[in-house]
């Protein structure tokens, strides 16, 4: 429902001309009929000058979220370092995660330091890279912005498709071969540029709730789909430029995709209500994820902390010894290479192992490569602990009523 009394627009349907490149000496006779003829493809509406009109319970829940955001923003602002990069991490693993990309921990740790990464592991750094782009200009959103954003996302994955817009048809479900059958046909592609502008206008307007604004902005961009590849990312990217703008957070990142994740049933639901003109689900999706993103945030600060304590338990080490400056940079960086632990800590490379000699002491690193040279040492706690958010992310959570 729109504020002004009328209904939120519905995703209506037109008919489209379908010509099939399908080989028949490759493509059985079936498949092939089942791809013939027109499609229906999505007619979205603009938005730029409508307002979402909530249910109270609907409207209170995501005050609450955005409260909780705030404070938990308000709450780490003093010690940003290391926990603005664990969580702007732990955020794009969560959203890779939504889309079937995972990888832990220790494998995105050693694919920051350009020493070889798996395909997943490569994705999510693409996924680390957009967020950043998402935060560094949000306040100049715009479509050249949402462009930056998807180029820093797959330049290094996908770079033909990285940072434009689609040209072509694209599908949700179904099979590769057409669109006939998939669950959501988006719009034609030319439709796509006129309808980004109008979702920006939206996205600007400060006479919306910053929670509400964000979520139907991620959904109108979700169902317009102007991407061939990396919507889902870049669309929960667009949330945080969007809380950042707000200023809604100024300090971190409130990794709200590993709170979609525990519903994540519920949020592809939201998503289909929102096309069928309902805006309140997506809006209770995001303000329920956010919640349980800040518990399990919490909970992750919470442990790092007490990593961080039992290391100075156990280290024996001068009070200005490099080691500490070591120590504080595997709480956001758990795997180090010589040459980060020199540009990090400000010391050379011949003193690097020297600055870390007191941790290997005392356990706190391990090195686990067994190479001569390029070496790599790992702070096994603040793996274990990383790792264990990404678990309670993934654990089905009842929604909040």
């Amino acid at each position: 429902m729109s504020s002004d009394g009328e209904p939120w627009p519905a995703v209506s349907q037109r008919e489209v001309s379908w010509r099939p490149t399908l080989p028949a000496d490759l493509v059985p006779r079936s498949v092939r009929e089942r791809h013939s003829g027109p499609y229906l493809a999505a007619v979205v509406s603009p938005i730029a000058a409508r307002t979402p009109s909530l249910d109270a319970a609907t409207a209170t829940l995501a005050d609450e979220a955005s409260r909780e955001i705030a404070r938990f923003d308000a709450q780490l602002g003093g010690e940003i370092a290391p926990f603005a990069t664990v969580l702007l991490r732990s955020e794009s693993a969560s959203s890779s995660q939504i889309e079937q990309l995972t990888a832990g921990a220790k494998a995105i740790a050693v694919a920051e330091l350009g020493d070889g990464a798996n395909k997943n592991a490569a994705s999510v750094l693409g996924n680390v890279r957009a967020m950043r782009a998402a935060l560094d200009l949000a306040d100049d959103l715009n479509p050249s912005t949402i462009l930056a954003m998807h180029a820093a996302l797959l330049d290094e994955v996908e770079p033909t498709i990285a940072g434009r817009w689609r040209t072509d048809q694209v599908w949700i479900g179904g099979d590769t071969y057409g669109p006939h059958g998939a669950a959501f046909i988006p719009p034609v592609a030319d439709e796509v540029p006129a309808l980004i502008d109008d979702l920006v206008a939206f996205a600007r307007r400060e006479d919306v709730p910053v929670l509400t604004l964000a979520a139907v902005s991620h959904a109108q961009f979700e169902t317009i789909h102007p991407f061939p590849d990396g919507n889902g990312r870049t669309g929960r990217a667009l949330i945080h430029a969007l809380l950042r703008r707000q200023e809604l957070t100024r300090a971190v990142t409130v990794p709200v995709s590993a709170g979609l994740l525990s519903g994540i049933d519920d949020y592809f639901a939201a998503l289909t209500a929102y096309r069928d003109g309902d805006p309140a689900p997506i809006v209770s999706a995001l303000a329920n994820g956010a919640l349980a993103a800040v518990v399990n945030a919490r909970e992750l600060v919470a442990e790092l902390h007490e990593v961080r304590a039992r290391w100075d338990d156990v280290v024996s080490a001068r009070r200005d010894a490099a080691a500490w400056r070591v120590a504080d940079l595997l709480l956001r960086q758990p795997v180090l290479d010589a040459a980060t632990i020199a540009r990090e800590v400000g010391v050379t490379p011949g003193n690097a192992l020297r600055a870390l000699e007191p941790l290997l002491a005392a356990g706190v690193v391990t090195e686990f490569t067994g190479r001569a040279r390029h070496r790599l040492w790992q702070a096994a706690e603040v793996l274990t602990a990383v790792d264990a958010f990404a678990t309670r992310a993934g654990r089905r959570q009842a929604p909040r009523p």
